[in-house]
């Protein structure tokens, strides 16, 4: 290789450095310039320190019984009031926001993993490899999500550890499709065409240039996919297939709250706000960061 293509490619990569460096500072503007997505920021922050620091914040222990405080309306002692078994429904909805929270985010660990591995390789290599690659992506998006999820837990049993790997394995392929359509228009560009020329092997390749380029979709998706994880666990917990009983959910409060929707009201109301909160403060952020990165806005 002669020292002016070496120098060319230094040229090409301090250029992409800097493109790289403005793309962040007008990404960081249009964001903090949305409104909705900075709702949507506090409310998902409100969350997760109620989850990080739920023993600090919640009055009652979420599991200690209490039979003389049974169906307690709201009050100073109670904020959100008490269920069947006398248990303090806000400290039970702290301790839920722990399971809701860490159960969407592992599952969306699991997905962005296998299917932005799967995506970068098959965008990457084409030919036999994406076509295989693509073909398992379409029998799993065939597969109904719910009905996988219910005969999944039905046979390795309801827990944490169950629902987040379901979660992971059937939420994989959008990633990788995503990933895929990414790579496809990127990997011809300058400086991965100088990358090559300079030696640089795949998988440095798809790491160091590929990956950085194309992940930003993938975040996005990410952000919504964690509030359908949310809904998920919580709709697998109201049909007796979540985490097990007695462990906060609030998708298993609200099944057992409509029980005793004429004589307490606030059992149901609290743990739905909780999940409608939730998931409106990941979609906005969701919209935020897809408005954010939507180029039309840096013309």
């Amino acid at each position: 290789m002669t020292a002016r293509s070496i120098n060319d490619a230094e040229v090409v990569d301090l250029r992409g450095k800097q493109n790289k460096s403005s793309n962040r500072q007008r990404f960081l503007t249009a964001f903090m310039r949305n409104r909705i997505a900075l709702v949507g920021l506090f409310i998902v922050t409100v969350m997760i320190i109620c989850a990080l620091f739920a023993p600090q914040i919640a009055p009652h222990d979420p599991n200690t019984i209490n039979s003389r405080g049974i169906l307690l309306p709201p009050s100073l002692e109670h904020p959100f009031g008490t269920d069947e078994f006398g248990r303090d429904i806000f400290s039970r909805l702290v301790y839920g926001a722990q399971i809701s929270l860490v159960i969407a985010f592992v599952a969306q660990t699991v997905a962005i993993v296998i299917g932005v591995t799967l995506g970068l390789i098959s965008g990457w290599y084409g030919g036999w490899i994406d076509d295989v690659i693509m073909r398992i992506t379409d029998g799993f998006f065939s597969i109904p999500g719910l009905l996988f999820l219910i005969v999944w837990v039905a046979i390795f049993g309801p827990s944490k550890v169950t629902i987040f790997l379901a979660l992971g394995l059937i939420g994989w392929p959008a990633d990788a499709r995503m990933m895929r359509s990414q790579v496809l228009a990127v990997k011809e560009r300058e400086f991965v065409v100088a990358a090559r020329a300079m030696g640089s092997s795949n998988a440095r390749i798809m790491i160091q240039h590929l990956l950085p380029n194309c992940i930003a979709p993938s975040i996005v998706l990410a952000s919504l996919g964690i509030a359908g994880a949310i809904l998920t666990e919580s709709t697998l917990s109201f049909l007796g297939l979540g985490v097990e009983i007695p462990n906060p959910s609030w998708g298993t409060m609200i099944d057992v709250g409509r029980n005793f929707t004429t004589r307490a009201w606030w059992y149901s109301i609290f743990p739905g706000l909780a999940i409608m909160l939730t998931v409106l403060g990941f979609n906005f952020i969701g919209d935020g960061l897809r408005d954010a990165l939507d180029p039309k806005l840096y013309r």
